[in-house]
């Protein structure tokens, strides 16, 4: 869908840009180093955007240290105090993520905003399921209406203010209703949108909520920022929000892994060989496909069809590149032949 273009930073979001991949640190702000020492981590990982919590002014004080060291968009979370906003916005936070359930009302909202707007800083305006304003949770309780009209009405007042340089999320740990609450919005208002399923759960379940509520919304072309909340590393964040963009075939960040789930043809360790070839290319970011597959049904028509691949046999690979067979390696040398490849071909 079409949305508006805003600035958060050096980055452009919306208006047909690339889909962002963001993440939130889950250090203590107010620990400056610890917090930068986790973004740069971050930027490694390829987080475009960061966010952290700023829960009192010991951690708005951090936010300068912590913004001049670091080299993506800073965000800063702010619950319940409309000041703390105002002090991250001072301090060089390039965005502002404030919740409309609990920020106090539309003239602290307009507070944020003029600061924003002085400083040439961005506002997220982040609509929870679990924190609705109480108004809206008595005339229809949670649910995807309450969070499309709560994202609505804020909207409006700083749209009327003249101040368009903002973002919406309306995040709720529940994939249908949070899917059904952006499509509402996105009927009625043209801004960018900052998509995930908040509370999504640990490695394992929260990979798979994300996957389909992020999933669902980017095909039906909605979503400028992406966050997958992970209970855990945000590095894990970053992968799985750059592994559903590549599913989708938006955007790309490093090889393609493709690998067959195994059966009884397999005659060769091959999911110890997938799992070392993905985490030899983790940190590559040649735009490639690498095929690891483990039989002679698909296999080397997988692994011929990739840039790079290995079709294994009974104790034996064949390795590829580009259609071509380069040579046939014993089980055991396998990797070490295939990495010594990659290498020479400047990919790892």
């Amino acid at each position: 869908m079409n949305t508006r273009e805003i600035k958060i930073g050096s980055l452009v979001l919306g208006g047909g840009n690339p889909v962002r991949v963001q993440s939130m640190t889950n250090t203590d702000t107010r620990d400056a180093e610890k917090t930068i020492e986790q973004i740069l981590s971050l930027e490694e990982a390829g987080c475009e955007i960061v966010r952290s919590a700023v829960p009192d002014e010991k951690a708005a004080e951090a936010v300068k240290k912590i913004k001049d060291a670091v080299h993506i968009p800073f965000v800063a979370d702010i619950h319940f105090d409309y000041r703390l906003a105002i002090k991250a916005i001072e301090a060089g936070a390039d965005c502002v993520r404030i919740n409309p359930g609990n920020l106090g009302g539309a003239e602290k909202t307009r507070l944020v905003a003029e600061a924003a707007k002085a400083y040439g800083a961005a506002i997220r305006v982040g609509v929870n399921a679990g924190s609705l304003e109480k108004r809206l949770l008595e005339e229809k309780g949670v649910c995807a209406e309450s969070l499309a009209r709560s994202a609505l009405i804020n909207a409006r007042i700083l749209e009327d203010m003249g101040f368009y340089n903002f973002k919406v999320s309306l995040k709720a740990s529940s994939v249908p209703m949070t899917v059904k609450a952006y499509g509402l919005f996105a009927e009625e208002n043209d801004s960018p949108l900052h998509i995930g399923v908040t509370e999504a759960g640990t490695n394992f379940a929260g990979t798979i909520k994300s996957s389909v509520g992020i999933g669902a919304l980017l095909a039906m072309g909605i979503g400028d920022t992406l966050r997958v909340s992970l209970t855990g590393d945000p590095a894990d964040e970053v992968r799985v929000g750059w592994q559903i963009l590549s599913s989708l075939e938006l955007r790309r960040r490093g090889p393609e892994i493709i690998s067959c789930p195994t059966c009884g043809r397999t005659e060769i360790d091959l999911i110890n060989l997938a799992e070392a070839v993905e985490k030899r290319l983790s940190r590559s970011k040649a735009l490639i496909s690498v095929a690891v597959m483990g039989c002679p049904v698909n296999g080397p028509g997988e692994a011929r069809e990739a840039d790079y691949g290995i079709a294994g046999g009974r104790g034996l690979g064949i390795i590829f590149r580009k259609g071509a067979i380069i040579k046939k390696v014993r089980e055991e040398n396998l990797l070490a032949e295939f990495m010594e490849i990659l290498e020479k071909d400047g990919i790892i």
